[in-house]
């Protein structure tokens, strides 16, 4: 802002005639959708998407770990379940889990913080239902890779967890990260949808503007979730 400034006056001080005092080039500032610099306004659509994935894939992380680790898993091998079902069952509870989380998180984000939600709340809420695709997709693929709950935990939290978290844009601006680092940000379902309900709370887009991170977080929830549909067999070994 300084440098725009500085930049402004130099430029108005070159058209400036003698005869005149009045630069006739000022600099006037306008901010669209965060006009009063509320932190809060711009924070908690970021944290309402962070506790979402927080919640929803440590506890769906735990899902077939806890199976093997108790030795029940054998007895899901003799049922007739397929896998598909196995894995329903598992998602489904957390699945509802997360959308309580949704409607708690809502509610304390427009009636307590006050933040403005100048979108459709309804979009925002179908397409959480997608994120949260992804988290409990990533979830399960964790389970399916893990074989104890502490290292489904560990892995959850220092592999996926927190390397989202920072590469998300919600700490730091992709725009100022490191060149390498920008393209490895494309891999995080957090950064789509980042933008998706900041759009939504603060600038009041729809569909028609966010359908391409909706895209993307549509392929990444599918994509981890045929993953872990394919590490979760119901055999042992």
């Amino acid at each position: 802002m300084g440098y725009a400034r500085a930049l402004v006056a130099g430029y108005a001080q070159d058209l400036l005639p003698p005869q005149m005092s009045t630069p006739p080039v000022s600099l006037e500032l306008r901010l669209w959708f965060n006009p009063q610099l509320e932190s809060r306004d711009f924070m908690i659509p970021g944290i309402f998407a962070l506790l979402l994935l927080i919640v929803t894939t440590t506890l769906s992380a735990m899902a077939i770990v806890r199976e093997k680790e108790v030795g029940t898993l054998e007895q899901l091998n003799v049922t007739p379940l397929a896998r598909w079902q196995l894995i329903v069952g598992k998602l489904v509870p957390y699945g509802l889990i997360g959308i309580v989380d949704v409607v708690l998180v809502l509610f304390v984000a427009l009636y307590w913080f006050e933040v403005p939600m100048r979108g459709s709340i309804l979009l925002l809420f179908g397409i959480t239902l997608v994120y949260l695709l992804s988290t409990l997709g990533l979830g399960l693929f964790i389970s399916s890779i893990s074989n104890t709950q502490q290292q489904a935990m560990l892995t959850s939290t220092f592999g996926f967890l927190m390397p989202m978290t920072y590469l998300s844009g919600f700490v730091f601006p992709i725009e100022n990260m490191p060149a390498w680092i920008q393209p490895v940000t494309y891999l995080i379902p957090v950064r789509y949808f980042l933008v998706i309900v900041r759009g939504i709370f603060l600038k009041g887009v729809g569909l028609e503007t966010l359908w391409p991170q909706v895209a993307a977080l549509l392929a990444w929830g599918l994509t981890v979730l045929t993953l872990a549909a394919l590490r979760s067999s119901k055999r042992l070994g």
